[in-house]
């Protein structure tokens, strides 16, 4: 079982999607996100299978939270910077976890 000590250890932050990108390479459908997580982490690349649920523009300027700090992660010739936190709808599609309000980038969740 983990430990709130072991939850403590997972920096989830704020970032903002800024790039979206097709990524035709993928074995599901899934897009090449670029997302802003402020002037202390700067800008990372992440992987996600939001095209069930999302177009490209309805992506663009979002907030979201992702998990900052786990080891890079290859996804075919992509390398996958950040976890983009969702859950799965009643299809097994993703849907992202975003704030309800205007929060800076980088805030930390906690």
């Amino acid at each position: 079982m983990a430990t709130f000590e072991d939850f403590e250890k997972v920096d989830m932050r704020v970032g903002k999607i800024v790039s979206i990108d097709d990524f035709p390479e993928a074995r599901k459908p899934m897009y090449k996100l670029t997302i802003d997580f402020g002037p202390e982490i700067g800008t990372k690349q992440s992987c996600g299978q939001y095209t069930q649920n999302y177009a490209k523009d309805e992506l663009m300027n979002r907030l979201v939270l992702g998990v900052v700090n786990f080891p890079p992660r290859q996804i075919g010739p992509t390398l996958s910077e950040v976890l983009t936190l969702g859950v799965a709808d009643e299809h097994g599609n993703a849907v992202l976890i975003e704030p309800e309000c205007d929060v800076p980038l980088g805030t930390r969740m906690n």
